[in-house]
């Protein structure tokens, strides 16, 4: 076998080498000690091992109840956010205390065109758009330096 590289190998190779100390406990005798010690450290991590596996399968458990909680969550505020705006008005500001948006309308036709920077077609003052010149303009002759 080679070297253990995870905590369940190590835990593998413990066990093995325990099992085979103690079927030659009499010809070992002075590694009692550390063949002790190993003993109470492989119970330990067995211990911890069975926490652990116990502490994942809670985690699976708990996300699997929190998303269940967090739909039948949803659901709720989808309900609560119709009856407050049902009960104040879908454009009372009241809504805002509940961080809600009351309803503002949608303004005058062409707001959001002049908010923008653009002007509207069609207008009086509209002047035709001419690009700029692709080369700059020829020096008047009295510009011409001699």
């Amino acid at each position: 076998m080679g070297q253990p590289s995870s905590q369940a190998d190590f835990l593998k190779v413990w066990q093995l080498r325990l099992r085979a100390l103690e079927a030659n406990a009499d010809e070992l005798a002075d590694l009692a000690p550390a063949r002790e010690k190993l003993q109470s450290i492989e119970t330990r991590a067995q211990a911890a091992f069975q926490r652990q596996s116990a502490a994942a399968a809670a985690k699976q458990e708990a996300s699997k109840e929190l998303t269940a909680l967090v739909a039948e969550g949803r659901l709720v505020m989808a309900l609560l956010n119709a009856g407050l705006r049902q009960h104040y008005g879908k454009d009372s500001e009241t809504l805002a205390a509940f961080s809600l948006l009351p309803f503002r309308g949608r303004g005058p036709a062409g707001s959001s065109a002049a908010k923008k920077g653009r002007k509207k077609a069609g207008g009086a003052d509209d002047k035709p758009v001419t690009p700029p010149p692709a080369e700059p303009p020829a020096p008047a002759p009295s510009e011409v330096v001699l």
